[in-house]
């Protein structure tokens, strides 16, 4: 009996770890700062670890439903820049109603993601090749918009960068997105047929799931969370930059990775995002505390990715096994 009791213990002590590696993660490596730096643990220090982690974790929210359904999505930093120039171009330059601004920055991240879904799900394009290409357009078309200038963002958008009473908006934003993504992704037919879909594509398809326009539909989510994510930038910023969000997918990829989610699909938690969100906002806040170089910094959240990815791997072949 005690031979069998201690089995079922040791299995729930793996089964948690697998199913919470990043958190555990994350709670090691904040002690470890703390004991480094007690800086770390200020109040102002987490405020400002929250506020960076806003636009990397809202922008990996929807790069979260691309990944369960067996895809990736290059071009979500480029769609945050589009939406952002492009929403601030509304208000500044075409002297249009401000109050809109936020909701046309939103539809171009919706219609920036349907063309890169219709592109994979209809033109037969990998997601890899199709988002590329879309990172591409999407940039240049930043340029285009912006005739390679900044331009200042309007007050609705200003606002996402700005505080409400003693909380940073960015948080807020990020709280409430966390619990919309969360609920869209556990609770409706959207989040399930995505999980079918990168589980098993062929068997989704014979059980009546419309594959390709679950594949549209998880472009346009990502799509939108990062218009939302490239506009609290922009109003952090106070302005929308032709260079806005450059390199921010690889962040995203890899906050959606540590979380816990798999490149193969059909597999992935909102909440994991999150934590892995925070792990890469806490290493690199830490390393800036201890005054690391930004290259050493590179080194070092380049071999997080490789980890986490490996441990992505080694966990599938033992759940083959």
């Amino acid at each position: 009996m005690s031979s069998v009791a201690t089995k079922s213990k040791s299995f729930d002590i793996k089964a948690f770890l697998a199913n919470n590696g990043a958190l555990v993660g994350l709670v090691v490596l904040c002690l470890a700062l703390f004991i480094a730096t007690p800086r770390f643990l200020t109040t102002a220090n987490l405020v400002n670890v929250g506020i960076q982690v806003s636009t990397i974790a809202v922008m990996a929210f929807g790069l979260t439903f691309v990944i369960v359904a067996a895809g990736i999505d290059l071009s979500v930093g480029s769609v945050a820049a589009l939406s952002a120039m492009v929403s601030s171009y509304w208000v500044t330059t075409a002297n249009l109603p401000d109050g809109m601004s936020i909701v046309i920055g939103l539809l171009v991240g919706a219609a920036c993601g349907w063309v890169t879904g219709a592109m994979s799900a209809f033109g037969k394009l990998p997601t890899f090749i199709a988002s590329l290409a879309m990172l591409t357009i999407v940039r240049g078309l930043t340029l285009v918009v912006s005739d390679g200038r900044p331009i200042p963002t309007g007050e609705a958008v200003s606002f996402l960068g700005s505080d409400l009473g003693v909380i940073p908006v960015p948080i807020i934003v990020l709280v409430l997105s966390a619990l919309v993504a969360g609920f869209v992704l556990n609770y409706t037919v959207i989040g399930k047929n995505a999980f079918a879909v990168g589980g098993n594509t062929e068997a989704a398809r014979l059980s009546g799931i419309p594959v390709k326009r679950v594949l549209v539909t998880v472009f346009v989510i990502s799509g939108i969370f990062s218009a939302l994510s490239g506009m609290i930038l922009a109003g952090r910023l106070d302005s929308a930059q032709p260079t806005l969000a450059s390199g921010y997918e690889l962040d995203a990829i890899a906050a959606v990775v540590i979380g816990g989610s798999s490149l193969s699909g059909g597999v992935g938690r909102i909440s994991g995002t999150l934590v892995g969100a925070l792990v890469l906002a806490v290493i690199r806040n830490g390393l800036n505390l201890l005054s690391v170089s930004a290259f050493w910094q590179q080194v070092v959240i380049g071999l997080v990715i490789a980890v986490a990815v490996g441990f992505d791997v080694f966990r599938r072949k033992n759940v083959r096994h």
